[in-house]
């Protein structure tokens, strides 16, 4: 019956996307739903998308297994991304009136810089997206008791999310994140009212998790702990700044006023509510001990779907997993989204346009072409990195080291010094990848972090290029 109600869910998802499908006329509706979105639509995209299946099943698992420090990537470093996006990058990026973030990077140095970027953002996605269907993946294990594996769960959420999101783009994004959002917020506080009743209040739970210090937060005063700390700090939270899925939320704002508080209002409220599936999950070790015990030796992320499985009511059952499969669905469709605009305005439309000229029709098919062709090589990594043991929260951890290294430099010289040019570009771009890369090949336990280390060598690099090599701002060097 759980299982007949989830599906259910699925069909109206799916059916709310379809219906939104019909919204997109051109490339521009479909990648940007036409710029019309009002405050809370935008703000709505941003809580939603973020707030995945790595802050439902992967965050709370890592603070189950460490303590708050663990979480200074995300949520930590993922809101902190979302308000400095909103504050400092919006508006300009707004004014300029782009398709996509890549399009930054051509108007502002060449077309090389515009490819190397945009494939470099794409790939940064393949880690998030993955870990999304992987959680879809383990949602069906969960509730058919083992009947579906949670690699055919991974296709079958792959395949759903797919639906949507190849024919509605951007507008399917939209209505279903916002009645998703919905679902979420109103479906896990009223989960957590009920588990509140079980452990005696929120308090009794705040009090067990600091006797067992789990709120110890700052590193140990030395150096390889603080440079640890900041470059996960850093790694989430510059990392995802140059990245296609929050440049498309607010550059799908009706104004530029909605671009910037659309972005940072859904930063904070992320922030806040990332803490109601820590008060879930560890909750757990006031209810069901054993249960606790047995999960964080086999899975850590299924802890807290058993425990919804195994200790409330039905219906609860049913708002508790339609609340997830929202979440996880929310961001999916976003961030599988994000890279194949990516992929087909940056890489792709450039190659086929110094032949013939692009219709805005093809465009449009193309992207859907890449769209479908992406979601088949993020099913195929979840179902690596499934054998892999690879958890969620790292999978979403390590997505943005390459958009740290090649990406992030260029796009803030680029908005705020005058004197970048394209040669401090080439020089960041190469210098950060061959310098982490390097140090992930053959040092990657070192003392400096290897992407902490590359975006120190990009920002070096940007600096000698521009100096050394003068150019007009803005020049392109083709």
């Amino acid at each position: 019956m759980l299982l007949g109600f989830v599906i259910l869910y699925l069909v109206i998802s799916l059916g709310i996307g379809m219906v939104a499908a019909t919204r997109v006329h051109n490339a521009r509706d479909y990648i940007s739903a036409g710029r019309s979105l009002p405050l809370y639509i935008v703000m709505a995209m941003v809580f939603a998308t973020w707030f995945g299946a790595e802050t439902v099943l992967g965050i709370p698992a890592t603070f189950m297994e460490e303590d708050l420090g663990g979480l200074i990537s995300d949520p930590f470093g993922a809101s902190l991304c979302l308000v400095l996006f909103g504050l400092f990058f919006a508006k300009k990026l707004y004014r300029m009136n782009l398709l996509t973030i890549g399009d930054f990077y051509r108007e502002r140095y060449d077309r090389r810089v515009e490819v190397v970027t945009g494939v470099a953002i794409a790939l940064s996605y393949l880690g998030w997206v993955s870990a999304q269907v992987t959680a879809l993946g383990l949602v069906f294990n969960v509730l058919s008791d083992g009947q579906i594996t949670q690699a055919q769960g991974i296709l079958i959420g792959a395949s759903v999310v797919l639906m949507y999101t190849l024919y509605g783009g951007m507008w399917s994004v939209a209505l279903t994140t916002f009645f998703q959002m919905i679902v979420i917020v109103l479906g896990l506080l009223y989960i957590a009212w009920l588990v509140a009743g079980l452990t005696g209040g929120v308090a009794p739970v705040i009090e067990h998790a600091a006797a067992h210090g789990k709120f110890h937060f700052w590193p140990d005063l030395n150096a390889v702990a603080l440079v640890a700390f900041i470059s996960g700090l850093l790694t989430m939270g510059f990392g995802s700044i140059p990245q296609q899925d929050v440049f498309q939320r607010a550059n799908a704002s009706k104004n530029e006023n909605v671009a910037v508080w659309g972005t940072v209002a859904g930063g904070i409220a992320y922030f806040l509510f990332a803490a109601v599936p820590l008060f879930l999950a560890y909750s757990a070790n006031l209810v069901d001990p054993a249960l606790t015990a047995k999960w964080l030796a086999a899975d850590s992320q299924k802890l807290l779907p058993e425990l919804v499985k195994g200790h409330l009511p039905l219906f609860a059952q049913v708002v508790f997993y339609g609340a997830l499969l929202s979440v996880i669905m929310s961001t999916a469709s976003g961030t599988l989204l994000a890279p194949s605009v990516t992929i087909s305005e940056n890489v792709l439309k450039g190659f086929v346009t110094r032949r013939k000229h692009l219709s805005d029709k093809k465009l449009l098919l193309m992207t859907r072409w890449v769209v479908g062709v992406f979601a088949v090589l993020v099913t195929l990594y979840a179902l690596w990195a499934l054998g892999e043991d690879t958890g969620i929260h790292q999978m979403v951890e390590n997505a943005y080291k390459v958009t740290l290294v090649v990406a992030f430099v260029p796009l803030v010289a680029g908005l705020y010094w005058a004197r970048a040019n394209t040669a401090g570009a080439y020089l960041a771009i190469g210098l950060g990848l061959t310098t982490w890369l390097s140090l992930e090949f053959f040092a990657p336990e070192a003392g400096l972090p290897p992407q902490f280390a590359g975006f120190l060598v990009s920002a070096v690099g940007m600096l000698a290029g521009s100096l050394l090599f003068r150019s007009s701002p803005g020049e392109k060097q083709e």
